[in-house]
């Protein structure tokens, strides 16, 4: 299936010359939706994941998915002030500012295997602190999986040694 069929270009979103790539369509399709996760739960089958990683909120949608196929937990990664209860947390830069990241302190156990799931992969800032959290709390980074990767980006840099598996790149 050709899951760009699927993919709107949104053009100077959110901003003029940004070229934005909606992915709502294909969540609105029940059979490309359904075979994107198919792919990812492929995936994560290979890599004998113990629990799926996905930051918001895009991560929620894919991830979840695949988290239940896989019959394996789901741990989100969130802004600060959105989770209840004790947290760990990443700062990082951006090209326009900076973020932070949290997670629930036991969210993962030591020795875990981890997939983080998102639906794009651009700067890798997202992702990078994502698996900054993991391995802070003693979990190994087992697979990452993406919808789409922007490859002028160059986010799959922050991303060398582990496994990466991307549905479209443009």
């Amino acid at each position: 299936m050709d899951l760009k069929k699927y993919v709107a270009l949104v053009e100077d979103y959110p901003k003029e010359g940004i070229k934005f790539r909606d992915i709502t369509p294909l969540m609105n399709d029940g059979a490309a939706y359904k075979f994107a996760t198919d792919k990812v739960v492929e995936f994560a089958k290979e890599q004998d994941i113990d629990i799926v990683v996905g930051p918001e909120a895009r991560g929620f949608i894919f991830g979840c998915p695949v988290s239940y196929a896989l019959g394996v937990g789901f741990a989100p990664v969130r802004k600060p002030g959105k989770l209840p209860r004790e947290v760990i947390e990443y700062a990082y830069d951006l090209e326009y500012g900076s973020n932070v990241l949290t997670m629930h302190r036991d969210a993962i156990k030591p020795g875990q295997r981890v997939l983080i799931v998102d639906d794009l992969l651009a700067t890798g800032g997202t992702v990078e602190a994502t698996v900054k959290l993991i391995e802070e709390l003693g979990g190994v980074v087992a697979g990452l999986a993406f919808l789409i990767e922007l490859e002028e980006l160059k986010g799959i840099d922050k991303l060398k040694g582990y496994p990466v598996l991307t549905l479209m790149k443009y």
